[in-house]
């Protein structure tokens, strides 16, 4: 399969929205959709669909339209869900637990190897049978068991010097959800989700379509 290394941000942000739609489209029982009903389903036109998935060859077929489990399943080559990847979680509090338990990082081909953090309470603890060992360990840890991800789950007062210790140690990607924005060097990547920016976004479109509504 052709890929083209020139992939806009956007194309790239909207793969796992083809990725979770086509699985949600496989648990209805959908063996084969065209662009346009995928684009309608997904509230995107088939345009841009078509154009999206040229960026990375070519996929379905003109009258066919596109095999549902195919298309995930080329979808998640190019997103390496099957690539093995890991994850550590460095803050086991209320938002790192909360993580752990409830989000699925296997259906997202990452496995979750083990959590930690300082605080006595918690260290020598399971959370959803993952580990939770001391922050002191961090690094004798990282260098036996190879870790593609550490999700950042820490103060904000410990944030980048956390980031520091895993660049350190060879990680190739920060997930980070302190709302403090890291600097990490080129090679590695970083992904920072910020609740309040969505929170504030939707106060916008809210305040918005109030606004409109008070001039009719």
């Amino acid at each position: 399969m052709k890929r083209n290394a020139k992939v806009s941000t956007a194309v790239i942000r909207r793969l796992p929205r083809y990725y979770r739609h086509l699985f949600e489209l496989q648990q209805k029982g959908v063996e084969r959709i065209s662009s346009s009903a995928l684009g309608k389903s997904m509230g995107l036109t088939a345009s841009q669909i078509r154009q999206d998935l040229f960026c990375f060859g070519g996929f379905g077929q003109q009258g066919y339209g596109y095999k549902v489990e195919s298309l995930r399943e080329e979808i998640g080559g190019i997103l390496g869900v099957n690539q093995g990847h890991t994850v550590v979680v460095l803050g086991a509090g209320n938002l790192g637990c909360a993580l752990i338990e409830n989000f699925k990082f296997n259906a997202n081909g990452f496995q979750l190897l083990s959590a930690f953090d300082v605080n006595p309470e918690l260290v020598g603890t399971m959370i959803s049978g993952i580990p939770v060992v001391h922050a002191d360990q961090l690094e004798d840890y990282l260098r036996r068991t190879p870790v593609s991800v550490g999700l950042l789950a820490v103060p904000m007062s410990a944030a980048q010097g956390m980031a520091d210790r895993l660049v350190r140690c060879g990680v190739s990607g920060i997930w980070n959800f302190t709302n403090y924005e890291i600097s990490a060097p080129e090679h590695v990547v970083v992904e920072s989700v910020h609740f309040s920016d969505s929170l504030l976004a939707l106060s916008y479109m809210i305040t918005q379509r109030e606004r409109s509504g008070d001039e009719t």
